[in-house]
């Protein structure tokens, strides 16, 4: 195996190591909210001379939308310097940096204990996944050629997914035999094995872009194009993929499936599973037949597929379809459609997700400064990101759970939409066949 190939299977398995522990904190999320049963805080009250601060109420819709807030909001704060420190310095450094910092971030989770511990511990995740993220992304662009980036993204992705699966599937049936802890060392172990792998096969990177590459990227026609459709995708991305298994788990009370953690894995694993069996396959079409149109697809694909899933109980109980499974034990009639659905989502974003990563190394690349590139992306993703969350937990607990997937299934749709109105009004109708 030549240098090279190392150092790809290197930043892979980084993917993986960061996709693991991540897919198992989603799996485990509505495990969470039943073990520390979050309820509405009282802010206590201080006072600064005669003035009286605190006091407000937060709400239990709140608290558990912080659960994942708290993770997306400290990623937003980490992009900008992370991404700038790989840019101006080395890359290679600061991904094992963040690597490292990921390891023993997840070897502290079995000590919480509370929903305030549990906010902390998912922040400093987010700080750690980020740059893991961000570094490993920006190395695979720049190693590989304009030609064949989407494909070697795609293969980095499908890394992730393989990851998300076996990670799912472990969480599920761990915390069901033995509960958090055993989990979480095994994320320690491969964190700490990626690690030492970027230090052996990585050399240090010699790509160094001064100044304050942000600025001109920022300011990218294509850049800006596909902000209009990130901005609001992320929305869309950040409810159904994170109360798809919410939905599976919670209790009938608060609107959900009531589902174990097997069930639960299953819904997570087969969207990741489709998802990994597709992206270096549209990756690689996207490298041969241009990115845009694989976003607009994929984005609208995705929107109409989460508009669905709150009718997968009616589908099941119209189609006649099976209440107990082996190994699941009891289940409700939903339980076959809502795996379908997921899986659905998978392949849709699996044909948006390689093109939209390798249009943003395409800007770049070539000294442009990758990994401000992605920096951006990933600011772009962030006001969705953060905002979602608290969302979804209003809309789940003072609205209904439904209404978390069709505004999520909504703000897909209006995506691509704005998406190909800016793409026909600032570039003709032919721009979606040439980006």
């Amino acid at each position: 195996m030549d240098r090279t190939r190392l150092r790809f299977w290197a930043l892979y398995f980084t993917r993986f190591a960061g996709g693991f522990g991540f897919i198992t904190l989603v799996t485990l999320l509505p495990k969470y909210i039943n073990e520390l049963d979050p309820t509405a805080l009282v802010l206590p009250e201080i006072a600064v001379g005669s003035v009286v601060l605190g006091g407000a109420t937060l709400s239990r819709g709140f608290v558990i939308g912080m659960y994942t807030t708290g993770f997306t909001f400290a990623q937003t704060v980490a992009v900008v310097p992370l991404a700038w420190a790989g840019d101006r310095y080395d890359k290679r450094l600061v991904l094992a940096g963040t690597v490292g910092v990921g390891a023993v971030v997840y070897a502290a989770f079995p000590l919480v204990d509370s929903s305030l511990s549990f906010v902390v511990a998912r922040a400093a995740q987010g700080v750690a996944v980020t740059g893991a993220g961000l570094m490993s992304l920006a190395l695979v662009g720049e190693l590989a050629s304009q030609g064949t980036r989407a494909n070697h993204i795609g293969k980095a992705n499908a890394a992730r997914f393989a990851a998300s699966i076996l990670g799912s599937l472990s969480a599920g049936f761990l915390y069901d035999a033995f509960g958090f802890t055993p989990t979480f060392v095994v994320i320690t172990v491969l964190m700490t094995v990626a690690t030492i792998g970027i230090w052996v096969f990585l050399p240090p990177d010699e790509t160094t872009v001064h100044g304050f590459p942000f600025t001109d990227l920022a300011l990218n026609e294509r850049i800006l194009t596909m902000a209009t459709f990130r901005v609001q995708y992320a929305v869309s991305v950040t409810l159904v993929r994170t109360w798809v298994p919410i939905y599976a788990g919670v209790a009938a009370a608060s609107g959900g499936l009531a589902y174990g953690g097997i069930a639960v894995a299953a819904t997570v694993v087969a969207e990741k599973f489709t998802n990994m069996l597709c992206q270096p396959f549209t990756g690689r079409a996207s490298d041969t037949y241009g990115r845009a149109r694989f976003v607009f697809v994929g984005g609208g694909l995705y929107g109409l597929v989460a508009l669905a899933v709150p009718f997968s109980p009616a589908i099941g109980e119209a189609l006649g379809l099976p209440s107990m499974f082996p190994v699941f034990g009891p289940l409700s009639p939903a339980f076959l459609p809502l795996v379908g659905f997921a899986g659905l989502l998978g392949i849709a974003d699996s044909i948006r997700e390689p093109a939209s990563m390798a249009l943003f190394a395409d800007e770049g690349s070539d000294g442009a400064g990758v990994a401000s590139s992605f920096g951006i992306r990933e600011l772009l993703w962030r006001p969705g990101s953060v905002v979602a969350p608290l969302l979804g937990g209003y809309l789940m607990t003072d609205v209904g759970m439904e209404w978390v997937f069709y505004v999520g299934g909504g703000s897909a749709l209006t995506g691509v939409l704005s998406f190909l109105g800016v793409l026909v009004w600032s570039h003709g109708t032919g721009a979606l066949g040439q980006w």
